[in-house]
């Protein structure tokens, strides 16, 4: 397996990318292309006494997507830019995967641009695994598409249910619609809609409206939405993790002899819980819809991030997520011809 990493995307690029390439040339059996500024890369792997890595090469890129820029302009117009070229690796088939820390709009319309949709995808979705008691909760969209339409979501919970089953081993994943009440009547248009669109899927186990609680809670396997709110629940989830655990560390100091004692034995378990928070984790959210595979990482991700998008790319590309979407529209489509024809 290759993958094709920008490395130049990502407000800490390019040193934490490539030290987490590093990392993960240890750990993974993939070769890892860095695509980017060519003299940037080598010093660094220099540095770090790792220009010898046998599974590690460049690819050269002079152009750089900033975070600032229009996204389509951009991609259509830096043709040499190195999510450009490192998307275009895997059109290719030169790579099998594609991972970004950079802009996410650019990396999604290079994905969109350069791989082209599934067919039967109209839109496709980040899909961004939220830490719960018992695994994860798969949130999607989580930031790809700000205005979805009601059958674009009923595809983010046929793609979010089929990844949820191959990648997090989840059987029959309970899949729920994000709104503001369990009823079925509740939410606005869109939600009402894509409501009873997805109460008509046989592909998959759809449970009803989830609420903003129980995106945390396990309640629901796979929750969809738009990326527009998703996006919100997405970075509300990031910094309420990071605020407890600040509040903890905190009260634990300012305690006395007896807190730091206290601290002392619960140090284990806040190593543990900090652990099942940390978004680095996880590494990186699939984009789910288009014909390659793309991992779409955090703008401030550092190298354990890196290191673990590149594990999350390995089991994407290993589970063979693409062809199970594809097999799963392709059984929706027959289904809803068979009732066709049965009224």
């Amino acid at each position: 397996m290759k993958i094709a990493i920008d490395a130049m995307g990502g407000d800490f690029a390019p040193n934490e990318i490539v030290l987490g390439c590093i990392q993960a040339a240890k750990l993974y059996d993939c070769e890892i292309v860095l695509v980017g500024d060519k003299s940037q890369i080598e010093k660094i792997l220099s540095d770090q006494n790792a220009q010898s890595i046998p599974n590690i090469s460049i690819q050269h890129a002079s152009e750089v997507i900033a975070m600032g820029e229009h996204p389509a302009d951009a991609v259509r117009t830096k043709k040499d830019s190195s999510i450009v070229v490192a998307t275009q690796l895997v059109k290719d088939g030169i790579c099998d995967c594609v991972f970004s820390a950079g802009s996410t709009g650019a990396a999604v319309t290079a994905a969109v641009l350069i791989l082209k949709r599934i067919k039967g995808i109209g839109r496709p979705s980040i899909a961004t695994p939220i830490p719960t008691p018992n695994g994860v909760t798969l949130l999607l969209d989580s930031g790809a598409n700000v205005d979805s339409k009601p059958e674009h979501l009923v595809e983010s919970a046929i793609m979010g249910s089929i990844y949820a089953q191959h990648v997090f081993g989840k059987k029959n994943p309970r899949v729920g619609l994000l709104n503001i009440g369990e009823e079925e009547t509740k939410g606005n248009e869109q939600a009402k809609e894509t409501y009873q669109l997805l109460k008509q899927l046989n592909t998959i186990n759809f449970v009803g409206n989830a609420e903003g609680r129980d995106v945390p809670t396990g309640n629901f396997d796979v929750v969809v939405c738009d990326g527009f709110v998703g996006n919100v629940v997405l970075k509300f989830a990031e910094g309420l993790a990071k605020m407890i655990l600040q509040l903890l560390k905190e009260a634990l100091k300012s305690g006395g002899v007896r807190a730091k004692v206290g601290a002392a034995l619960l140090m284990p378990i806040l190593k543990t819980l900090g652990k099942k928070l940390d978004a680095a984790e996880y590494g990186g959210a699939p984009l789910l819809g288009v014909n390659g595979c793309c991992i779409i990482g955090h703008g401030s991700s550092k190298a354990k991030s890196i290191c673990s998008a590149i594990g999350v790319a390995n089991e994407f590309v290993h589970r063979d997520v693409i062809g199970q979407i594809r097999d799963a529209l392709d059984q929706e489509k027959s289904q809803a011809k068979e009732d066709i024809l049965n009224v």
